[in-house]
């Protein structure tokens, strides 16, 4: 790989992290795809530049990763990855053409989402409720109810701030991928846990932060920390294989369908910007209509 692509790809993710306002989540997996491919390119072709790269190079790498049992969802996300990079090369002025006009993306294998059955919530949420005497229980039950309840994403409630707590109107402002922002309701039970949860760190911590959510030594939240806390608890409550914040998203999103929420209200929370994307939620609510049909009707 030549100095001219690493000053390139570089270039690209600094636009992704200051003027898209992409999680660093994002920024890494796009810089780890970009670096891939290149490495690939100067492994079979030599140094090359962004002009001599054509539509059969990329062709290339995605068969080289299709041989390599890549799954279709990992190739698809470096397709785009490249049609991103590309894009802005060529908005740059840096290459006359992309090579990404005719990769076409393989279809995804469809997956229904994971989440936690409302049951085994409700046991989890009892048993946080009667342990909250001290700071680690009290962040521990906030952290997790703020996921469930809103659905927001890991990386929105680590940075989430005070002043986003709107306790007059009783909601929450989030700012979510490219500094969209949405507004969820909150119940008189999570702003009052809120209170109490502050409260309690100006007691416990002397310093002043913007940020809500802290460790116990009173630094600013980190996503191994809210992670591990997440699986800790659902690895008791839940029956379930992945057990992770997102879960607690799906689970935010499956429980609204199941219950009769409208399916537009549901993107507007989620913070999706295609109803495409919250579409995977219907199906879990057709199959519970299924199993209701299977019980209650007579030629079922």
């Amino acid at each position: 790989m030549t100095v001219t692509h690493l000053t390139s790809i570089r270039q690209f993710l600094d636009h992704l992290k200051y003027e898209k306002r992409y999680s660093p989540h994002t920024i890494r997996s796009y810089g780890n795809d970009l670096h891939a491919f290149f490495h690939y390119l100067s492994k079979q072709y030599g140094n090359i530049s962004l002009k001599e790269i054509d539509l059969n190079m990329v062709r290339s790498w995605l068969a080289d990763l299709k041989a390599l049992k890549s799954e279709s969802r990992t190739i698809n996300r470096k397709i785009s990855s490249l049609k991103s990079f590309f894009k802005f090369e060529l908005k740059k002025g840096n290459i006359d053409t992309t090579p990404m006009g005719n990769i076409v993306s393989p279809k995804n294998k469809k997956r229904l989402p994971v989440f936690v059955k409302e049951d085994e919530t409700a046991r989890m949420f009892s048993s946080l409720a009667s342990h909250t005497e001290d700071w680690h229980s009290l962040n521990a039950r906030l952290i997790l109810l703020l996921f469930y309840s809103t659905g927001m994403r890991l990386n929105e409630l680590i940075n989430l701030k005070t002043r986003q707590v709107d306790h007059s109107r009783k909601q929450i402002k989030i700012l979510g991928k490219g500094n969209k922002e949405r507004i969820i309701p909150l119940s008189k039970e999570i702003l009052q846990l809120i209170r109490e949860y502050q409260d309690l760190r100006k007691k416990e911590f002397t310093q002043e932060t913007e940020f809500l959510f802290l460790t116990e030594k009173g630094k600013k939240l980190y996503p191994k920390y809210a992670y591990l806390l997440v699986h800790k608890q659902l690895e008791a409550f839940a029956t379930l294989e992945k057990k992770s914040p997102h879960v607690l998203r799906h689970s935010f999103a499956t429980h609204l369908m199941n219950n009769g929420a409208d399916l537009n209200a549901v993107k507007e929370l989620l913070g999706h910007s295609s109803l495409a994307s919250t579409q995977i939620y219907t199906h879990t609510t057709i199959e519970k209509l299924k199993n209701v049909y299977k019980k209650a009707h007579p030629r079922a």
